[in-house]
């Protein structure tokens, strides 16, 4: 009988058909969106412990301002909160192989950008950790989309890799809010020892968070390619997906990284995004299905949403890395006449 009304009821279309059950795939959002959130405030911690670093050298009237509109950016609230569900929604809805895709995409755009990038600057390091929000939530998703295929109890530890990040999002976010408001007061009285140690060792957390993402998105694109390969029937259509997929976007690779040198930061970023989600876009239109071009329409989406709230970031970033190449000439002339004046004496002994 109750077959036989749910005849009756309109079927979802197929887009909106999950991969997995709701809660397994809205579990996997929910940490995707978590890990989004805690790579926000990390690399908002980090560019406020640089600019207070540089402001310390400067006038204290730039060093106000610059915190006053750190404090206006940083307001969280209702508004916040919709920004984190909408992203997880997106997440929850986009399909496993999108996801895959998204993260090999990203995977060979990063090894490319870092073997053409300058090794003296941290601009691109910085850049790169701001443009990998959306990619990273993808990354966490299609990680646990493989490694709980198949698992007995699948959404009981979904449930608590879901519980484990949303509590790692929560310290990341008062730990922000913490130094934003009080980082000043407490490293010149030093009686906080959250303060005192990023004093001490505040730069170290952009080599640990790319030592992170290293890791996260080596485990993602071997899971990735585990669950593209589960959608092809013979070797033969397997190469007939790889082959192109691997020659546009290498082509596609070092056309953006002419372009990021030509415009400003916050354009070339949407750019970027525009022409490799496109390139993806037309890739599934030759050999994927409906669905995925959806899927990929809702990643302009989540893209979009994670940048725009973000070009903050890439604005400080460029200006500090503007800031550090017009000081580092003369370290580097003073280091140099240091160092030949300790041979000197070394060699007079």
């Amino acid at each position: 009988m109750f077959s036989y009304i749910t005849s009756f009821l309109p079927t979802l279309p197929e887009w909106l058909i999950l991969d997995t059950s709701p809660l397994h795939s809205f579990l996997q959002g929910l940490v995707g969106a978590c890990g989004i959130s805690v790579l926000c405030s990390l690399m908002r911690v980090y560019l406020y412990l640089e600019e207070e670093s540089w402001n310390n050298k400067s006038d204290k009237d730039a060093a106000s301002q610059t915190t006053s509109r750190h404090q206006r950016i940083t307001k969280t609230g209702l508004a916040g909160m919709l920004h984190f569900f909408f992203v997880t929604g997106l997440l929850t809805v986009v399909g496993s192989r999108v996801a895959s895709l998204v993260v090999l995409e990203f995977s060979l755009r990063a090894i490319s950008g870092c073997v053409t990038a300058e090794p003296e600057s941290r601009k691109f390091l910085q850049q790169l950790l701001v443009q990998c929000q959306f990619s990273l939530g993808c990354a966490l998703s299609c990680s646990l989309h493989f490694l709980h295929e198949g698992a007995s109890q699948r959404w009981l530890c979904l449930l608590l890799a879901a519980a484990l990040s949303w509590f790692l999002a929560r310290q990341a976010t008062r730990l922000l809010h913490h130094v934003m408001a009080l980082y000043k007061l407490h490293s010149s009285q030093r009686y906080c020892g959250i303060c005192i140690g990023l004093l001490s060792s505040g730069r170290a957390l952009l080599p640990l968070l790319c030592r992170t993402l290293i890791i996260t998105f080596s485990v993602a694109a071997v899971a990735a390619i585990s669950i593209i390969n589960q959608h092809f029937l013979s070797a033969a259509e397997a190469l007939r997906f790889w082959t192109p997929l691997t020659i546009c976007y290498t082509l596609l690779v070092v056309y953006m990284q002419e372009e990021q040198h030509r415009l400003p930061t916050g354009q070339a970023v949407l750019n970027t995004v525009v022409v490799r989600l496109g390139g993806l876009m037309v890739l599934m239109l030759t050999v994927g299905r409906w669905a995925d071009v959806i899927h990929i329409l809702m990643c302009f989406l989540g893209e979009a949403s994670c940048l725009i709230p973000t070009l903050d970031l890439l604005d400080a970033a460029s200006s500090q890395d503007d800031v550090e190449e017009e000081d580092y000439i003369p370290y580097m002339k003073k280091d140099g006449r240091r160092k030949l004046h300790t041979r000197q004496n070394k060699h007079r002994s």
